[in-house]
């Protein structure tokens, strides 16, 4: 049975007449009785009692009524959800961030993306690249914000967003803060503290390695904070991109000799469709102006394009 032909069942309920009922929903009586008598041949019953100048509902009708009307309202308040997400009213969306993103960067973006569409609910899921590649595939989040070294396998499409450059994180006090920048040579023998999800960790130690350059490794952890705050308690140095810095009480200074830079993208799986508040994310990314640097590492008023 279909829909139209469960309305018409509960307008002849309503009205208890089947001219009037035909009349209300908008077709000819004898469409009207052929679409009754079509459903109480697919349920094998009566569901009205035609005596003359007496309609009313079976014992069958009576018990199917609420279960029709249950159908009706669940198909509106399906028609109404799908309205308002496509107004982008009431529109769910997850987006995937790299854990390695500098949220202070991130916040002003996502000001700007709430006062521009109020009616979209954003769930930010953090993790690595990998994990997030896997969650793209299989629709798990709707986009992700990530950078990787060689970038990303088909049939993930990056879209370049800004680049960011690494840079050497120390504690007021150390050597470094009299060095306007960090050669790979000059970590010779510091004292360093991992970031276990660094997506260019292994990069960073190639480079290392190419140049014999011996660091010693004290701590690791997966956790941005607990390293920034260990450095910044004078217990080491560490790699990490220049918007990541969350904490106070650090100093960096931009690697040189060479310089190590990442771009970071936001990333979709070619060929889906897009839904229009997936539309609306990746245009908003796409559209705001994302700061850049100068060349000392320090963020000026230019404006990436």
């Amino acid at each position: 049975m279909e829909l139209h032909e469960i309305r018409y069942f509960l307008a002849v309920s309503k009205t208890r007449n089947f001219t009037r009922a035909a009349e209300l929903c908008n077709v000819t009586q004898p469409a009207l009785t052929r679409a009754i008598q079509k459903i109480e041949e697919e349920i094998g019953g009566l569901l009205f009692s035609r005596e003359r100048g007496n309609i009313h509902l079976t014992d069958l009708g009576r018990l199917l009524e609420p279960q029709f009307s249950e159908m009706i309202e669940h198909a509106h308040a399906a028609k109404e959800a799908a309205r308002r997400f496509l107004k982008l009213e009431g529109a769910q969306l997850t987006l995937g961030v790299m854990c390695t993103i500098g949220p202070l960067r991130f916040v002003a973006f996502l000001n700007r993306f709430r006062a521009t569409h109020p009616g979209i609910e954003l769930t930010l899921i953090e993790s690595v690249p990998a994990k997030l590649s896997e969650m793209l595939a299989s629709g798990a989040i709707d986009i992700a914000l990530m950078a990787q070294p060689g970038g990303f396998a088909d049939p993930l499409r990056a879209t370049p967003l800004y680049g960011e450059r690494f840079v050497v994180a120390c504690a007021h006090g150390h050597a470094f803060t009299h060095h306007n920048a960090i050669r790979l040579t000059d970590m010779e023998g510091q004292i360093y503290l991992q970031r276990i999800n660094c997506e260019y960790r292994d990069l960073l130690a190639e480079l290392l390695r190419e140049r014999d350059v011996e660091i010693l490794r004290s701590y690791r952890s997966e956790r941005e904070d607990w390293i920034q705050a260990m450095v910044a308690g004078g217990m080491g140095v560490c790699f990490m991109p220049e918007y990541s810095l969350v904490l106070p009480g650090l100093l960096t200074r931009p690697v040189i000799d060479p310089m190590v830079s990442r771009e970071v993208c936001y990333v979709t799986v070619a060929g889906r469709r897009w839904s229009s508040p997936v539309a609306a994310l990746a245009n908003a990314l796409r559209e705001y102006n994302w700061p850049v640097s100068d060349d000392d590492g320090s963020t000026d008023g230019r404006i990436a394009r």
